[in-house]
C-alpha cells in the first residue's frame, strides 16, 4: 500500500471484521445486508437518518424474502444479522474501518466530493471499493491521496443473491488492493471476476445498451407492452428477468445516469438514452423503488 502497511483480511467466521458501506440506497442497503449475513460487522453511513431507518426496514424485509427464495441466510436469525449493522451519519467514523465500500448515486459530481471528504477521515492504508456502474475507477482514484488503494467493486441488484462481483483494476490499483478485494468477495461467498478499467466495464457497458434498445423497441411500437418484450427475451434466451424488469429493479434514474455517462465517455450515439427513458425519469416513475416504472408494483421501498 501507499504507506507500506497492508490490510490483513480475516475470515469472518473468526473475529468479525468491521467494514463500512457508504450510501443507504437500494444497492448500499443490499451490500450492508450481504456483509452482515456473512458475519462482518457493518458501518452503514448515510447523511439522512430517515434514509438509514428506511434501509434497516428494507433489510429486515429483504431477509424475509431471501429466506423464502432459499438464500444463504435462511438458517440465520434476521435480528442477529441486523444487530451487526451500525447506522451512522458522521463520516469521521470511517477511521474505524480498513475497508470502505462506496455505493452513492451514479453521479460524478457527488462521488468526487465524497471521495475528497472520505480521504480526510480514513487511514492511509484504507482500501476504497468503488461500487460504480460506469464511472472509470482511474478517474475516481485521481481525487484521492492514494490512488493505488482504489478498486472497482461492481455489485448488482439484488446484492445478497448475486453470485459474482466485477472487480475493476484502475491504472494505479496495487496488487495488495486486489488481494484485499478478492478476499472480501470470497468472505461474502461470491466469486470475483477481474477486468480492466473502461467506462461501464463489461456488465454495465453491455447491459445499458441492451436495456436502452429494449426501451426503444417499446417506444417505436415494435412491441406493444413491456411484458411482450420481456417474455420474448426470457423465452428465447432463458433469462430469469426481462430487460425492462431489470431496468425497474436497477432504478430508471440509475439506468439514465449510467447511459448518459457512457454517452459522454465514448461520444457514440449508440449510448444515447431513449427519450422514453428520459420521460419516465422526469415523471418520477423510477421502477420498483417508486412503485411504478415499466411495470406497476404494489409496494415501493419505504
Amino acid at each position: 500500500m501507499a504507506n507500506g502497511k497492508q490490510i490483513e483480511m480475516r475470515d469472518p467466521a473468526d473475529t468479525p471484521m468491521l467494514i463500512a458501506t457508504v450510501g443507504a440506497g437500494t444497492i448500499g442497503t443490499g451490500v450492508a445486508q450481504a456483509l452482515a449475513a456473512a458475519n462482518y460487522r457493518v458501518l452503514l453511513l448515510d447523511r439522512s437518518e430517515v434514509q438509514l431507518g428506511r434501509a434497516l426496514r428494507n433489510i429486515r424485509r429483504g431477509l424475509r424474502t431471501e429466506r423464502l427464495l432459499g438464500g444463504c441466510t435462511r438458517a440465520l436469525d434476521p435480528e442477529e444479522i441486523l444487530r451487526r449493522i451500525e447506522p451512522i451519519t458522521d463520516p469521521k467514523q470511517l477511521a474505524r474501518t480498513p475497508v470502505v465500500i462506496e455505493n452513492v448515486t451514479e453521479n460524478w459530481t457527488i462521488k468526487e466530493k465524497l471521495y475528497r471528504e472520505m480521504a480526510k477521515f480514513t487511514e492511509p492504508e484504507t482500501v476504497f471499493c468503488a461500487n460504480t456502474s460506469t464511472i472509470p475507477i482511474t478517474r475516481i482514484a485521481s481525487v484521492t491521496r492514494y490512488p493505488d488503494r482504489v478498486i472497482g467493486f461492481h455489485l448488482t441488484n439484488p446484492v445478497p443473491l448475486m453470485p459474482a462481483v466485477e472487480l475493476v483494476r484502475g491504472h494505479h490499483t496495487s496488487p495488495s488492493t486486489i488481494r484485499v478485494a478478492r478476499q472480501l468477495v470470497s468472505g461474502l461467498g461470491k466469486h470475483a471476476i477481474l477486468v480492466e478499467d473502461s467506462p461501464g466495464f463489461v456488465t454495465s457497458r453491455v447491459m445499458m445498451l441492451a436495456i436502452n434498445e429494449a426501451i426503444s423497441l417499446l417506444q417505436e411500437g415494435v412491441v406493444s407492452t413491456p411484458l411482450e418484450a420481456d417474455r420474448l427475451l426470457k423465452t428465447c434466451f432463458g433469462h430469469k428477468m426481462g430487460l425492462l424488469e431489470t431496468a425497474d429493479l436497477i432504478g430508471l434514474d440509475t439506468v439514465l445516469d449510467s447511459s448518459e455517462e457512457l454517452f459522454r465517455s465514448f461520444n457514440d450515439d449508440k449510448y444515447r438514452p431513449s427519450p422514453l427513458l428520459r420521460r419516465l425519469v422526469a415523471a418520477k416513475l423510477l421502477g420498483r423503488k417508486s412503485g411504478q416504472g415499466f411495470y406497476r408494483y404494489y409496494e415501493a421501498s419505504s
